[in-house]
């Protein structure tokens, strides 16, 4: 169950590309040129009888091929204290401390053509920091590595998503399943393997929802631990809004006087209201003005009310069972003077609504690019809302953007979505496919000053 994500169909940085035939080789145009027959040319640049010297071009050839191979490497040694330091340690069963550490090698890419002034500009990606940051939700398991570009911003060099559906049962039952766990401890072993195959700077692994109301939710981690090496941090829900707000700070306009912004997660939903009247600072996050977390999310809705079949009743119950919640939030009237601005807007950052983007844009296969920062108007989202609402099951899995992994929680999230919208009526909403794990790394960057002046991040 792959998840449709932020640099979830990336290629992994180590995968080595197609390389030129090693000198000495043949290729099919050697020993013609201008259609004139020409002689081998040997490693001294002199012409030669190719019988005499064919077993020493060969075995120079082997040589030369392996020096290219080894200058195409980076080395690192998997440093135990630098993995604890990272919140990362080898899983159980693995080689004991004893044993001289783990070397991984790591084959770099060869760097894209660059401008003369670039190359003095930037550093090599391998001089780089790298940071990581990983997110294990009620519905997925989402994994982000990267290194720092210019100011404020980054580049994923490497990138994990996986519907896990940790929560499933949660809300009957109070406790994770065994089969959840397992689910999400195997994919929690991939992201394992990935971070320690990298030398990471800093690194931070959070847990939300799930892992904050189950009973056995400590459990559960200490199981992470032992199993896949990793030792995951439960959040609060005031950091799981703030780090939701950091990470679309650049989806925000400079003229934008108001935003409220929404996470629509599986187990939880984050709302934060944001005041930018005033003077504006770098961070996003320093202008929340009210924030609430509601403790329902698409796969709880969907346990209640039923995610499969849903009339329009039902729909009409799930909207009013958020709106109630809404309506006991006492923060919901503080951007009250600036709703009827044109510069006031919903940003929403979820499943839901890059789901309803890729419908609306009528894709055949979700596209990352076409929907990250896409605006939709208030009639646009009405609409794709009702086409939803009208769908049955089966046609909800026949959309690509949906599928049979989130037909049944997708309308779960639109009536999450229209009890926001009655509250803070929009013209505009700004879909964000982005979240908690940009605003990890643009913390950890910042935190870490790689993109101060002087800087070995800034490019």
């Amino acid at each position: 169950m792959e998840d449709h994500d932020t640099g979830a169909g990336a290629p992994e940085v180590g995968v080595s590309r197609a390389s030129p035939p090693p000198s000495g080789q043949a290729s099919p145009s050697a020993g013609r040129h201008n259609g004139r027959p020409v002689q081998p040319w040997s490693g001294h640049g002199q012409a030669g009888d190719a019988s005499q010297h064919q077993n020493g071009q060969n075995q120079k050839a082997k040589t030369r091929k392996r020096r290219k191979r080894r200058r195409g490497r980076k080395v690192f040694v998997r440093d135990d204290a630098h993995l604890a330091a990272a919140g990362l340690s080898a899983p159980a069963g693995s080689a004991p401390a004893s044993r001289p550490p783990e070397t991984i090698v790591v084959a770099l890419p060869p760097a894209a053509p660059s401008r003369p002034e670039q190359d003095v500009r930037r550093p090599p990606v391998q001089e780089l920091p790298v940071f990581a940051a990983l997110d294990l939700g009620t519905n997925n398991c989402r994994l982000l590595v990267a290194v720092p570009t210019r100011h404020g911003q980054f580049r994923v060099i490497d990138a994990f998503s996986r519907i896990v559906r940790l929560g499933e049962g949660l809300t009957a039952n109070g406790r994770l399943g065994q089969p959840a766990m397992d689910r999400a401890v195997e994919a929690l072993r991939i992201c394992g393997d990935k971070l320690r195959s990298r030398k990471i700077r800093k690194a931070r692994l959070i847990a939300t929802e799930a892992c904050r109301t189950a009973a056995n939710g400590a459990e559960f981690l200490d199981r992470v631990e032992r199993e896949a090496g990793l030792k995951l941090e439960i959040i609060d829900r005031q950091t799981e809004a703030r780090l939701a707000v950091s990470g679309c700070g650049s989806l925000v306009d400079r003229d934008t006087q108001g935003v409220v912004l929404f996470d629509i997660g599986g187990g939880s939903s984050e709302i934060a209201l944001i005041d930018l009247t005033g003077h504006r600072s770098p961070r996003l996050a320093n202008h929340i003005v009210s924030w609430t977390s509601l403790p329902v999310g698409v796969v709880s809705l969907a346990e209640r009310f039923g995610g499969r079949a849903v009339t329009r009743e039902i729909f009409a119950a799930m909207v009013e069972d958020v709106a109630v919640r809404l309506h006991a939030f006492d923060g919901r009237d503080r951007l009250s003077h600036v709703l009827a601005s044109p510069k006031f807007h919903l940003l929403g950052t979820s499943g839901t609504v890059t789901t309803l983007a890729g419908v609306h844009l009528d894709l055949e296969r979700y596209d990352r690019r076409r929907v990250d920062g896409l605006w939709m108007d208030r009639d646009s989202v009405d609409r794709m809302v009702e086409k939803l609402v009208g769908w049955d099951f089966q046609q909800r899995v026949a959309n690509p953007c949906i599928g049979a992994d989130r037909a049944d929680l997708v309308l779960a999230g639109c009536a999450i979505l229209e009890a926001i919208r009655a509250v803070w009526p929009s013209e505009r909403l700004r879909v964000a496919d982005r979240g908690l794990r940009e605003g990890i790394l643009s913390e950890l960057m910042a935190d870490d000053g790689v993109w101060r002046n002087n800087g070995r991040g800034r490019a």
